[in-house]
């Protein structure tokens, strides 16, 4: 069954396979996704089918994560050739593919010397080693005095940031319908509203006060991507920069979303017009490191920083697993070699025109950088919009009720943003959510 004669068949290409298949995933996997919009079968490129023979033009890109689309020559031969060799071995040895990609995302990342990377296997746990690194930190400014609960070192995390959904990471997000079901979480952890520089100044100058303890971190997404792919204000970036400096705080910078050439650099904090050149002390990683291997991590700048971990102070049985080294470090590679970061830059500038000149009421605006983009909609119908472009051979994604977000793989070719934004001009602007 293709595309055009499910659209025959009333305009939905949910087949008789996926309906199947969906009833047997029901049956035994938790209900913490919903139900599937469909299951998939085999990908190519920027395309992937479903169990039906349906294709698909994937504008989401296993969300962000599927840097090189699916099949990339390279990059399953590289996951090939590594099986064959060692597929894992444990923390207790270590592997050239391992080595080898700390090294090359301590050079992307233009961090000086000293610069160390911890692996994990997902964003949240970069986050979560980025959290425990500062926590080690705040210990240092607390010159010798004892921590209670009150006077424990602080991080302060933005509204409707996202940071994971980890207990520690969890401590961090700011949604309340996924946080607050599992409070008391991490102690220390306070909320101050993004954007305002007076909030964050506060939020500092209440250290000392009734025993509250110092500001050991502000965690922080340039572009916070499930809030709707909202970009930061710059100057309020460069004002946390400089407050951070005076106070002796860090600055952590969440790039799981935007890294890895996501937003037409290696990290978005290297784009002027979304950090106007600041150098964070910690870079956490994941999504769209391993072109589809589960990895994660941090990179922590510095010397002095990066020795607070010592044997034992953190790890995970599959951090820096060779298997997925090796995919990223291919991954890396093919970016670099087949010049990814200007077609990221140069697509994502035409898929944002083309959504801005195609005529669709529907339609209020587009915002983001590269290929991480989002369309407001005049009205909140994400939902709706979502499963109509699914419907008409389209994948993206309702991250908010009124926004629709992008995020195709790094190859995507001009063809396929045209091709995109010709199914995108034709959504219907009477959609509702139900």
């Amino acid at each position: 069954m293709n595309i055009e004669s499910s659209m025959e068949l009333g305009g939905t290409t949910l087949g008789p396979e996926d309906s199947h298949w969906i009833g047997d995933y029901r049956a035994v996997h938790m209900n913490v996704f919903g139900t599937p919009l469909r299951v998939m079968d085999h990908g190519s490129g920027t395309r992937i089918w479903d169990v039906d023979g349906n294709g698909y033009l994937d504008f989401l890109g296993g969300i962000a994560v599927n840097s090189l689309g699916y099949a990339h020559p390279r990059w399953t031969a590289a996951v090939a050739d590594q099986a064959a060799k060692v597929a894992h071995t444990s923390n207790y040895f270590a592997t050239e593919p391992q080595i080898r990609l700390a090294e090359k995302l301590v050079s992307i990342a233009g961090a000086p010397q000293g610069s160390h990377v911890y692996f994990g296997n997902s964003g949240t746990e970069g986050n979560e080693a980025a959290l425990k690194l500062a926590r080690l930190y705040g210990r240092t400014l607390m010159d010798g005095r004892e921590i209670t609960a009150r006077s424990v070192p602080r991080i302060i995390a933005l509204t409707h940031g996202f940071h994971g959904r980890t207990l520690g990471s969890l401590s961090a997000t700011w949604k309340p319908a996924i946080r607050e079901p599992f409070e008391p979480l991490m102690p220390g952890v306070e909320f101050v509203g993004s954007g305002d520089i007076d909030a964050m100044r506060r939020s500092f100058d209440a250290t000392g006060q009734d025993g509250c303890g110092p500001v050991a971190a502000v965690i922080l997404e340039l572009i916070q991507g499930e809030a709707g792919v909202r970009p930061l204000d710059l100057d309020y970036v460069k004002a946390v920069r400089r407050l951070c400096d005076e106070r002796h705080a860090l600055m952590i910078v969440d790039e799981v979303q935007t890294g890895i050439g996501r937003t037409g650099r290696w990290f978005a904090f290297q784009r002027e017009d979304l950090s106007g050149g600041i150098v964070p002390d910690v870079v956490t990683f994941a999504k769209g490191v391993a072109g589809g291997f589960p990895m994660g991590g941090m990179i922590a700048f510095g010397q002095a920083l990066s020795d607070l971990f010592t044997p034992g102070s953190h790890g995970s049985t599959f951090a820096g697993n060779p298997l997925g080294a090796a995919a990223a470090l291919t991954t890396l590679h093919v970016i670099e070699d087949d010049g990814l970061l200007e077609n990221c830059e140069t697509r994502g500038r035409q898929l944002r025109d083309g959504i801005t000149q195609c005529g669709n009421a529907l339609f209020a605006g587009v915002r983001g950088r590269g290929l991480l983009d989002a369309i407001q909609l005049s009205h909140p119908c994400a939902h709706a919009a979502m499963e109509w472009a699914l419907d008409h051979g389209l994948i993206v994604n309702a991250v908010a009720p009124d926004a629709l977000r992008m995020a195709p793989p790094l190859i995507v070719s001009e063809s396929d943003v045209d091709e995109a934004v010709s199914i995108l001009a034709r959504v219907p602007g009477d959609l509702v959510d139900d």
